[in-house]
């Protein structure tokens, strides 16, 4: 797969996996692409096909169940007293997981970027997760042979009839497909997106094996206790209609188009056009984007790191109250920076829509929070099947809603630091923690577990990032119609007016 050094060094396109809301609308834990390789207890395949498994293909998953996901991983390690141990471990792990195509490689992917709070301690955490970072794009690929067949049995002749010219070797592997760089005949530089085969009936037996879904659905309750009470029946739901969608790449690329069309000619969220005269159900073809990948974007300069945070923070949000969409995998691999402080964004597999009459209450509850008005919180949160049963005390619950704002609540310009993602790890999401009376007696509805992925996906990215930027003022112009905060603010209100 493209790991040679001069593939990484472009850092050209790049496809990953990780998110949930899809695969597990919500958690940060994967989007739709649930499948998974492996049988009798290892990753391998059988004629150029994945094999399926059941009890099998749960195993590299049952590491990760316990109290939560994370403290399972990190009480294994606390274990040992030598790194050599602990990263040897780490490695292991990692290439099991990386094998395991889809949930159980999302499992891993997860847990390599988002903070593990007080689970980890020193460097048992940066061991663990540089392992697994790997996972972001680079999964083990499938071998050139197959990729080719996929392309003549989809588009009616092999890659190098197809394309001008294509790189037999993958830019990048992920979970359900790895994508490869081309050529077209009129000179176009594009990516094509290629399915395993054999994966969609891989997914399909997965979502009949209860073994795999169990402990999927433990793991998930770990990485995001908040998620206790949740009805497991729900969650399998969203997770079933959300899979059915992925595996399906023409309803990618609808997404991608939906973003591509709002942002074309953006002044700093690019999203790659959809070629679909080179795209079926098992083939998605893209324009190429060269920028830079997350392992260099984290050594940046902080001025370009803050406008990448702004115009992450702004597509995430901004996307979701405007197109009433959320690209449900705010997570590294998924963004390609470039120099001048535009993102690209990638991966549109894994995309929840809501009514604006959604968005709305949204919103609401969030001013409420800023307000003060903790009778309106709870009201807003039951009335849209956050409160099962007894509700909590709606002061605490103010308190305990105000741990996600702090952003917007503190002193402008705040600084996302991987310091704040792990408090709201160990103060917001823990079912033990300080705000556990809350946290205890609240669920989320199915339709709604994508909400997380805003939690911990995006404050994961920003914290790496180390973002710092007037984020109250930014939230005063998307809910409130605020004069632009930024100068970014100040260019995308240009952009909207041009458009209208």
């Amino acid at each position: 797969m493209g790991s040679e050094d001069g593939c990484r060094e472009r850092d050209t396109f790049a496809r990953r996996d990780i998110g949930v809301d899809c695969v597990c609308p919500a958690t940060t834990l994967g989007d739709t692409e649930a499948v998974t390789t492996g049988s009798e207890g290892n990753a391998r395949r059988e004629n150029g096909r994945l094999k399926t498994g059941r009890v099998a293909r749960a195993a590299p998953l049952v590491a990760l169940t316990g109290r939560t996901a994370g403290e399972a991983v990190i009480s294994a390690l606390r274990r040992k007293d030598r790194a050599g141990v602990h990263r040897r471990g780490a490695e292991r792990y990692a290439e099991s997981l990386g094998h395991s195509r889809g949930v159980l490689m999302k499992a891993g992917q997860i847990l390599s970027f988002v903070s593990l709070g007080s689970l980890a301690e020193g460097s048992s955490q940066s061991v663990y997760q540089a392992a697994l970072a790997r996972l972001q794009d680079d999964a083990p690929p499938m071998e050139p042979e197959l990729a080719a067949s996929v392309v003549t049995a989809e588009l009616g002749a092999p890659p190098h009839e197809v394309f001008a010219e294509f790189e037999p070797l993958p830019l990048a592997a992920a979970s359900i497909g790895q994508v490869h760089a081309a050529t077209t005949h009129d000179g176009r530089r594009v990516v094509v997106k290629i399915q395993y085969p054999g994966v969609d009936e891989a997914i399909r037996a997965d979502l009949a094996n209860a073994e795999l879904l169990a402990t999927f659905f433990q793991v998930i309750r770990g990485v995001l206790p908040d998620l206790g009470r949740t009805d497991a029946r729900a969650l399998a739901a969203e997770v079933t209609e959300r899979i059915g969608e992925e595996i399906d790449y023409r309803t990618e690329a609808a997404n991608q188009q939906v973003f591509a069309d709002a942002y074309r000619d953006h002044p700093f969220a690019r999203v790659p056009e959809v070629l679909p005269e080179y795209s079926t159900g098992r083939v998605l073809t893209m324009e190429r984007s060269d920028g830079m990948r997350w392992s260099a974007a984290k050594d940046a300069d902080q001025d370009l790191k803050d406008q990448w945070g702004e115009a992450v923070y702004r597509f995430t949000l901004g996307s979701l109250r405007r197109l009433g969409r959320f690209n449900a995998d705010p997570h590294p691999g998924n963004y390609l920076f470039h120099p001048d402080g535009t993102v690209t964004f990638l991966d549109f597999g894994c995309v929840k829509t809501w009514h604006q009459e959604q968005v709305g209450w949204m919103v609401k509850a969030v001013q409420a929070t800023i307000d003060g008005d903790a009778d309106e919180l709870l009201k807003q949160y039951s009335e849209h099947g956050f409160v099962p049963g007894e509700p909590p005390n709606a002061q605490a619950m103010l308190a305990w809603a105000r741990e996600s704002l702090t952003p917007v609540m503190s002193d402008q310009p705040f600084t996302y630091t991987p310091e704040y993602a792990a408090r709201i790890v160990d103060l917001e999401f823990s079912p033990r923690g300080p705000h556990s009376a809350v946290v205890q007696k609240l669920a989320l509805p199915g339709e709604y577990l994508a909400l997380s992925r805003i939690d911990l996906g995006l404050t994961s990215v920003l914290a790496g990032l180390r973002a710092k930027n007037d984020w109250r003022g930014i939230r005063e112009e998307m809910d409130l119609g605020a004069e632009p905060a930024t100068h970014y603010g100040r260019l995308e209100a240009d952009y909207r007016k041009a458009r209208a």
